[in-house]
């Protein structure tokens, strides 16, 4: 069956009685359940296409990426401990600060926050799954086979070497002729495959598996924050994706895209990565913030301060976000022109920023905090939020980048926009989420722990690297000399990393622990607003047995909050609506206001994404080896794997539409 929902406007809507539900262990139940589990075993874990599996996969692969490129950090801070170190050589650092970059940032940062909407966008939205389940599977094992792709030459000492940015022409064949940089090139192209329709299941989910009621108006902030950055990645990964495609075709075919002696233009590829780089600063934010703007007001006990503007605001900094790449490029001799203008985008998108933290401070204030382990990582968030910001508006100041371009200050900013903004939100997203992934509590007292430890530690290991770059300490070196004045501030640095790195370790002692003895969550420990809140924890296989429908925005607390309108609204009814139960189906609703619309028959599980993940990773390495006849049969793979995909069930072939039809309520 194509993993394009089928959909029908015919087959009957039932309604389960008024003030009804669906009993667990009843027939309506079971048979729900039986229609939507997975089969159990290797077969069920392969053909899969449950979006809390795939969530979950998700969360675990990218912390397994946030580790490795952890372990190639601290090695880094060893060699730059003390001066003159030699525990690396010159091309073993440059092959663990790329790795480092791109597994940071590429492997973990973005793919942690899929981890997240995959689980929780069906069940906040009130839908059944993704609106294309079989692509959602397909994102996973393609994200997947690109880490061990991009990890396959790091074994043998081939791994990339020219930094994550990969600049040309250090990039070229005349500095570079192994398959390291082919392995980047060839990986990037294929992990933008996964990000792509990743991006594109996100989007058309949102306009049209939203539960009856939920407006525009209604959507949780976590949603509107992967909305914006999907709808970034599906126009800015292209750009990279052909960058790296280029380089390949430059170093194996014999092009000249960035020759500078061929009438090539060195220059060009800055432009394409950064068009692309710099959006996704804020795509591996912008979710982060939205899952911070949804659950820092639970632990306030009231709702977040100037929904509305928060939602404007965050697709305001994507917006901005492409008007400002050459942010990074001020001094390569651009234009005074183009610097007055890209510098003045890169102040102005301190703005929509700003509009956030003070909504979260605003939240805090008139609020009343209750101080668990997710709401500290949460306060904690939004004071590296606002260093990482400030630092980023300083730059952005001409004169004072062209002073501290290519220093440790821009290390230090990088490290807090990319790994505080986001790994502070998503570790208290687990803690906030952790009861409903596994019907478990954790550790308040380990937790709490983990955070102190992880705050001290951060701010210890990357403040200290905004003053080694007003000492004019250059990046990317792998050692000094001892009379240059960088010695203790980079044995601090270097001490900072290790605490942090204890304090992660903190906390995956505490998600262990309380996977094996945590106390029972309940549905909804927290006392959370939201429909996630609704279902058991762990949510049942096909989330909600009856398609809710709302009338607020916070449909958990309504009776205790008032809300614009709610004077001529009625209540939310989560306990009665549409029963669909004929096979795999999800209501679709209107892509503005949310009126039940269409039927959408959703597809079984299959093989046929991870079959074809696996014959466009092996396509990929026939490239990196130019093993054409290799490239030739993984095609003829990829083709039969999409006809699998695509073949028609016979039981949806011949199937006869019924009329419409409302049988109570």
């Amino acid at each position: 069956m194509s993993d394009h929902p089928a959909s029908s406007s015919m087959p009957a809507l039932t309604r389960t009685p008024r003030r009804g539900r669906v009993v667990p262990g009843s027939e309506q139940e079971k048979r729900l359940r039986e229609i939507w589990e997975s089969r159990p075993g290797w077969r069920g874990w392969f053909s899969t296409v449950d979006h809390k599996t795939i969530g979950l996969r998700y969360l675990v692969t990218a912390f397994v990426f946030l580790l490795m490129g952890g372990v190639e950090a601290l090695i880094m801070r060893i060699q730059l401990a003390r001066p003159n170190a030699t525990v690396l050589t010159p091309e073993q650092y440059n092959q663990l600060f790329t790795m480092h970059g791109l597994t940071m940032i590429f492997l973990y940062a973005l793919p942690v926050l899929s981890g997240f909407s995959n689980y929780l966008w069906p069940l906040v939205l009130g839908a059944r799954d993704m609106a294309f389940p079989r692509l959602n599977a397909l994102s996973y094992w393609v994200f997947l086979f690109a880490g061990i792709f991009l990890y396959a030459s790091f074994p043998t000492g081939q791994a990339p070497d020219a930094g994550w940015f990969n600049y040309v022409p250090l990039s070229g064949l005349e500095y570079s002729n192994g398959p390291n940089i082919d392995v980047y090139a060839l990986g990037m192209v294929l992990l933008g495959i996964s990000t792509t329709v990743g991006a594109m299941n996100f989007v058309v989910t949102l306009l049209r598996m939203r539960a009856p009621g939920m407006s525009l108006d209604r959507v949780p902030v976590l949603v509107w924050g992967t909305l914006t950055a999907s709808g970034g990645n599906l126009l800015a990964v292209p750009s990279v994706s052909l960058a790296f495609l280029m380089l390949w075709m430059d170093r194996r075919i014999g092009t000249h895209f960035f020759d500078v002696l061929n009438s090539g233009r060195p220059l060009l590829w800055q432009h394409l990565f950064w068009i692309f780089a710099h959006p996704w600063v804020y795509v591996v934010v912008l979710p982060a913030m939205g899952i911070v703007s949804d659950a820092l007001p639970v632990f306030c006990r009231r709702p977040l301060v100037g929904y509305g503007p928060v939602a404007l605001a965050t697709v305001a900094t994507m917006v901005i976000g492409f008007a400002v790449w050459i942010h990074h490029m001020f001094a390569t001799g651009i234009p005074a022109l183009a610097l007055s203008f890209f510098g003045s985008a890169s102040m102005i998108i301190a703005v929509p920023s700003a509009v956030a933290t003070f909504a979260w401070v605003a939240t805090i204030w008139t609020g009343r905090p209750v101080y668990r382990v997710p709401f500290l990582f949460f306060a904690g968030f939004v004071l590296l939020f606002v260093i990482g910001g400030v630092s980023g508006v300083m730059t952005a100041a001409v004169p004072f980048d062209w002073q501290l371009t290519d220093t440790y200050f821009v290390v230090a900013h990088l490290h807090y926009v990319l790994l505080g903004i986001n790994v502070f939100p998503v570790i208290g997203g687990i803690y906030f989420w952790f009861p409903k992934f596994t019907g478990k509590m954790t550790n308040e007292r380990l937790g709490k722990l983990a955070f102190w430890v992880l705050f001290i530690g951060f701010n210890v290991a990357f403040f200290p690297m905004h003053i080694a770059g007003l000492l004019g300490m250059p990046r990317r070196m792998y050692t000094y000399p001892a009379d240059m004045g960088w010695n203790t501030v980079n044995l601090v640095t270097s001490l900072g990393s290790f605490v942090f790195a204890a304090g992660v370790l903190l906390f995956l002692i505490d998600i262990a622990v309380s996977l094996k003895r945590g106390k029972l969550a309940g549905n909804n420990p927290w006392d959370a607003p939201t429909l996630e809140w609704s279902v058991s924890s762990p949510p049942p296989p096909y989330n909600f047995a009856v398609v809710p429908t709302l009338a607020s925005r916070h449909p958990l607390w309504e009776g205790r909050i008032e809300e614009p309108g709610a004077a001529n609204q009625t209540r939310s009814q989560l306990d009665e609506g549409y029963l669909l139960a004929q096979g795999r189906e999800a209501l679709g609703t209107t892509a503005l206001e949310a009126s039940p619309d269409v039927i959408l028959k959703m597809p079984e599980d299959s093989y046929a994404p991870f079959w074809l993940a696996v014959f466009a990773a092996l396509l990929f390495a026939g490239l990196a080896l130019t093993a054409w006849v290799f490239v030739g049969a993984m095609l003829a793979g990829c083709a039969v794997s999409i006809i699998a995909w695509l073949w028609p069930e016979r039981a949806l072939i011949q199937r006869e539409p019924v009329a419409v039809e409302d049988a109570g309520g």
